[in-house]
């Protein structure tokens, strides 16, 4: 047992995921706490069962796993207040074996350290294209890294120093925890280590549309957060090809002229250039298409999600998760 490290789990009507993500942890560390973010299924009963501290959110005000995780570690600083590290899981993931030795030591390694981070799979990947999608995405290269994902091992000190995560987030609430520890001159690291196995469960495109629309609403919001230093390329790519493109298509439609042929070529050509970069790197081709279309058709709900973003802020308006999953 690792008695340095205590783990964070959140979740939300997981079911059996849930079952299985603390089955890979309990036992493991000093402490466990699982944060439910008002679920209607069996969650709360099968932590307990295992164990596990369980801290239930109040309904009363809105969730977000940047509330939820606050929660949970401000409760495992009562149960063990001498803990080095926290894990952070999310409930739909499975810990991988080895990982928490291998995150501690490189944690205990090098004090400017932060943050480590590792590979997170998707389970079934050939179960739809959707969940190749999401394996894609987890593929980040080992060392300095910009930010983590929910899954992430992070130096105690450093989480209560920067006063762990931004509630008013209700998605990139990681990004931004990394941008105020790279400020404060902490790393951010990924080492090459299998992490957690994740199960995304997305066998729509209406689930795939919601996700992207998340991922622009966020890249949005921390953009505003920050103050611009995060994600002002992303928003400024998802705003061109989301409306920019198909504005001038529709111009183009009526009115043909050599620059918006151009224009609306754009598409196709990032998409031959993600692939062939995909390609170069050993991605198989089945993933290399679907990852070098997705990221061009994804701008178009990102768009949206930006869109709504603003609309909000215009409105003083805080919008509630925007959740994918079934």
């Amino acid at each position: 047992m690792n008695s340095t490290v205590g783990i964070v789990a959140i979740g939300r009507n997981e079911g059996a995921r849930l079952e299985a993500c603390l089955d890979s942890v309990v036992g493991h560390v000093a402490a466990v706490v699982y944060v439910d973010s008002g679920s209607s299924d069996n969650s709360v009963a099968s932590a307990r069962d295992r164990g596990v501290d369980v801290v239930e959110l109040d309904l009363a005000e809105p969730f977000t796993a940047a509330r939820a995780r606050n929660a949970g570690t401000a409760r495992l600083a009562e149960l063990a207040p001498e803990l080095e590290f926290v894990q952070f899981v999310d409930g739909d993931c499975v810990l991988a074996d080895g990982w928490l030795e291998a995150a501690a030591d490189a944690l205990l390694d090098d004090p400017q350290v932060a943050v480590v981070c590792g590979r997170r799979r998707e389970v079934d990947p050939e179960g739809s294209v959707y969940n190749l999608l999401c394996d894609v995405e987890w593929d980040g290269p080992a060392g300095e890294a910009d930010a983590c994902g929910g899954d992430a091992m992070m130096r105690w000190s450093c989480f209560q120093d920067v006063e762990g995560f931004n509630e008013a987030l209700i998605a990139g609430e990681e990004p931004e925890l990394c941008f105020r520890f790279r400020r404060r001159g902490w790393r951010v690291v990924r080492i090459d280590r299998e992490m957690t196995s994740h199960d995304a469960a997305m066998t729509s495109w209406r689930q795939w549309w919601l996700r992207a629309q998340r991922a622009g609403y966020a890249y949005a919001l921390v953009h505003a957060v920050t103050r611009g230093e995060v994600w002002g390329r992303q928003v400024l790519s998802i705003l061109a090809y989301g409306i920019g493109v198909p504005v001038v298509a529709a111009v183009a439609a009526v009115t043909w002229t050599p620059w918006a042929a151009f224009v609306v070529s754009l598409p196709l050509i990032t998409v031959l250039r993600i692939h062939s970069r995909e390609r170069a790197v050993g991605r198989p081709a089945r993933a290399a298409s679907a990852w070098a279309w997705s990221c061009v058709l994804a701008k178009v709900p990102g768009a949206l999600g930006v869109a709504a973003y603003y609309v909000d802020r215009l409105r003083g308006r805080r919008r509630a998760l925007i959740e994918y999953k079934a």
